[in-house]
């Protein structure tokens, strides 16, 4: 019984472990895209990231990196509400709420969104490899 007990607390520390680097490779990956820091968050993205937002637009990793860079789209602010992880061996889903302030093309917008991230683990790091936001009213 002694044994079953540290298990089961091994495997509690285990999974609350591997959400955490998740959710903290989301935090950074936000405050990356709000100060504009292409070369952290270029590490931060898979190679074959899809990246589609709210309003349909999809990007690769590249484009993506170019809208911050050039300042197509600049994020100024990304405050996440909730969050829910869900880890499947080197993948994890986050489906999250968060609040966005920005200028798209040198228009402000503030949007309440959910989303859902898909990160695949690489070398103990976590990247972004789908990412789809959905507007709420």
């Amino acid at each position: 019984m002694k044994y079953f007990f540290t298990l089961l607390l091994l495997c509690f520390f285990l999974f609350s472990n591997a959400q955490s680097e998740v959710l903290d490779a989301e935090a950074k990956r936000f405050l990356a895209m709000t100060s504009r820091d292409t070369v952290a968050l270029r590490q931060m993205l898979s190679d074959d990231l899809v990246y589609i937002h709210s309003n349909g637009m999809r990007e690769t990793k590249e484009a993506h990196l170019k809208s911050i860079k050039t300042g197509a789209i600049v994020y100024q602010k990304m405050t996440r509400k909730e969050v829910q992880v869900k880890k499947y061996k080197k993948l994890a889903i986050t489906n999250g709420d968060v609040q966005v302030q920005g200028l798209l093309n040198n228009t402000a917008f503030e949007l309440h969104l959910l989303y859902t991230a898909v990160y695949k683990k690489k070398k103990k790091t976590w990247q972004l490899l789908n990412w789809q936001s959905t507007r709420l009213p």
